[in-house]
Order: structure tokens, then C-alpha cells, then sequence
């Protein structure tokens, strides 16, 4: 009973986590506000998104040395304090930057890979189902968080400034909440295991194939989702606002069912499916995005395929280095958000001075085909079936 009470505090912390999704939400408010342009605002989701992962390329060591807990109580509080310090954004927009792109993206760094790598080891057998179900509320939590931030924008009134303070008071205390709850199966077990070497890991070839990979994967879905309500802008705002919370919703959805297909297919098997069909939603976007109900299929074919970049990998990680070191090789392999980070950055800029998006779209799909096509052509580096764990140093 014990694991899935685990589970549970796991979800409730991804959540939280998984806030900055809702970010298209506050787009349009911090642009009238501000003055700014559609590249600038961007600047604390794209921060964000490298920091975090540049925090986990060490916090994996942490949690192996210092355990869940602490990993999850250090990481809420940077999480919910960098919402806290965004609010103060109406003096300057510095502190949204530095509250939620530095603050939060750390305190995402040490809290995120918890409750995947805590959950794996409760659930050995169902890696990438456990996985998925664990890191659903990460995509969920957003549609949550992005309509309750549209209600109290547009229906009540408050700036976005006012409601990064309510979610940055909720996030510190859930957070640290579900990380209490978080322990190993057998509180000695990581401590008897051999750190690997980072050097010899990253130099494999099946790191490599699968860092070039998701890269892709996380850039179609960071460029959709940060520019979101602006893909269809004669949308009205509410459907913009409902768009955003079927992304997360389809995000979640898609975590899970990918992680059941991971369990079933081989791992690259999963990730060529899932790299083709987002590759060809992004092919046809211009052709989905011709209305509101466009926008709204657009949110939910992207959001679903994105959610398996963020199972499948973590899936394969475990599936090839062991399960015990999913949280220092995926913390690792994590670094791919930086580089993909960039993208809903360059879209916004190019958007500014093209007003579309659709040639950035479509080179993303190429993109994706490339990832496509190397998997085919290095298929065997990861054998057939890849299960073995690879053995440290």
C-alpha cells in the first residue's frame, strides 16, 4: 500500500511542477502590461528550460547521495519561493525572469527527477506505465493551473503578477508535502551502488542517439506550447485559454499511454512512432490551424505526442543503464531541454518579424524525421531486446 500512497504524493508534486506549461496563459496580460514583445516574454519559459535541466545534470548525484527527501523538500521550496519572487515582476520584469525562469527552474532540478527515479524502484516491472502515471500530473497539473489562471485574469481581474504569488504559496507547500512522503523500497540499496562515470556514459553511442532525439522531441513541443494562444491570433481568448489546458491535459494523457506502449514495443520502436507522428501534425499545421476548433485538435494531437518524450526516454534509461541509475544517466540525458529551450525563443523572434509560424513548424518536422532516420540507421547499437543493464566502470 505503501508504493502507491507514494505514487500518489508523486503526482501531486509534478503538478506543481509541471506550472511553467501554462505559461502561453500569461503571454498576452504580460505583453499589455509590459510593452514587451512576443520574444522577450519568453524570456522566463525559456530560462526556465535551462536551468532546469542544468540543475539535474548534478541533482541525479545528489539524490543518490543525500536520497528523495531531501531532493524533494530543497526543490519545493525553490520552486514555490521563485513563484513568490516572480510577483514582484510589477517593478520590474527581472524578478518574473529570475523568479521563474532561475528560481523556479533550480528548485524543478532537484525536485523533478524524485519522483520518477523513487517510483521505478517501487515499481521495477511496469517501468514505463509507473513512470508515465508518475509524470502525468506534470502535463495535467498545467491545464489545472492554466484555467485557474485565466478565471482569475479575465474573470476576476487580477494582473498575472497577483497570481504568481497565490500559486507560489500553493506550490511550496505541496511540493514539500509530497516530498515528505518520498523514500526507497530499501533505504540502503542506492547507497551500496557504484556511481557511473559521466565522461563514459555520454560518450556511448546509445546516450548520444537518444540525446540528438530529444532534442527534437522536447523543441516540437516547447515551440507549441510556449506560443500556444498565438498559433491561430484571430482565436478568441477563451479559446486560446482552453487550448493551453487541452495541450496539458493531452500531455498527461499522452505520458501515460506512451509509457504503456514503452512496456510493449522496443524502446526505439516507441520513440520512431512517437517522433513520426508528431512530425506529421507538424507537417499539417497549417492546414489544422484554419479555425478555433483547429487550435484545439492542433493542442491536442502535439500535447499528446510530447507527453511520450518525456516517458520513453526515462523508459530506455532505465532499460539500459538499470533502474538504480535512472536518476544520474536521465538527469544527464535531461540536459537536451537546454538546446531545445531555444526553440519557442527563435519562434517568437522570427514570429515578430514574419507574423507566422508555420516555416519554423515545418523545419521542426524535418527535424523530427532526421531523429527518425537515425534510429533507423543505428538501430543495433541498443540490440535487440534492450533490457540489459549496462554495467559501471
Amino acid at each position: 500500500m505503501q508504493r502507491y500512497l507514494i505514487l500518489a504524493a508523486a503526482v501531486l508534486m509534478q503538478v506543481c511542477l509541471g506550472a511553467t506549461y501554462s505559461w502561453s496563459v500569461y503571454v498576452r496580460p504580460l505583453k499589455e502590461l509590459t510593452g514587451l514583445l512576443q520574444g522577450p516574454v519568453q524570456l522566463p519559459f525559456t530560462v526556465f528550460y535551462f536551468v532546469f535541466p542544468a540543475t539535474m545534470l548534478f541533482a541525479g548525484s545528489l539524490l543518490h547521495r543525500l536520497g528523495p527527501r531531501f531532493c524533494a523538500i530543497a526543490g519545493g521550496i525553490l520552486f514555490g519561493g521563485g513563484w513568490l519572487l516572480a510577483s514582484f515582476g510589477s517593478l520590474h520584469f527581472a524578478f518574473t525572469v529570475a523568479g521563474i525562469g532561475l528560481c523556479a527552474g533550480l528548485g524543478a532540478g532537484f525536485a523533478y527527477i524524485v519522483p520518477i527515479a523513487t517510483c521505478i524502484r517501487w515499481f521495477p516491472d511496469n517501468k514505463g506505465l509507473v513512470t508515465g502515471v508518475a509524470v502525468a500530473g506534470f502535463g495535467g497539473g498545467a491545464a489545472l493551473i492554466s484555467k485557474t489562471a485565466g478565471w482569475l485574469m479575465n474573470g476576476q481581474g487580477w494582473s498575472p503578477f497577483t497570481t504568481f504569488s497565490l500559486f507560489g504559496l500553493i506550490f511550496l507547500f505541496s511540493i514539500c508535502l509530497g516530498g515528505v512522503m518520498m523514500r526507497n523500497p530499501d533505504e540502503d540499496g542506492l547507497a551500496g551502488t557504484p556511481s557511473l562515470a559521466f565522461r563514459e556514459v555520454v560518450r556511448m553511442p546509445q546516450f548520444i542517439l537518444l540525446y540528438m532525439a530529444m532534442i527534437t522531441g522536447l523543441a516540437a513541443g516547447f515551440t507549441v506550447n510556449a506560443n500556444l494562444k498565438e498559433l491561430f491570433p484571430a482565436g478568441t481568448v477563451q479559446t486560446g485559454i482552453t487550448a493551453v489546458a487541452v495541450f496539458a491535459l493531452a500531455n498527461a494523457l499522452g505520458r501515460v499511454i506512451w509509457g504503456f506502449v514503452a512496456d510493449r514495443l522496443q524502446p526505439l520502436t516507441a520513440i520512431r512512432l512517437n517522433l513520426a507522428a508528431q512530425a506529421l501534425a507538424l507537417f499539417c499545421s497549417q492546414l489544422i490551424l484554419a479555425g478555433d476548433d483547429g487550435l484545439l485538435l492542433f493542442a491536442l494531437l502535439t500535447g499528446f505526442n510530447y507527453g511520450g518524450v518525456l516517458v520513453l526516454y526515462a523508459a530506455t534509461v532505465a532499460g539500459t543503464w538499470g533502474y538504480r541509475h535512472v536518476g544520474q544517466v536521465y538527469g544527464w540525458l535531461f540536459s537536451a531541454n537546454i538546446p531545445a529551450a531555444l526553440a519557442p525563443l527563435i519562434a517568437g523572434l522570427i514570429f515578430d518579424h514574419t507574423h507566422s509560424f508555420t516555416g519554423f513548424l515545418r523545419l521542426l518536422a524535418i527535424m523530427l524525421v532526421v531523429a527518425i532516420v537515425l534510429t533507423l540507421r543505428f538501430r543495433k547499437t541498443f540490440g535487440h531486446p534492450l533490457a540489459a543493464p549496462i554495467s559501471p566502470s
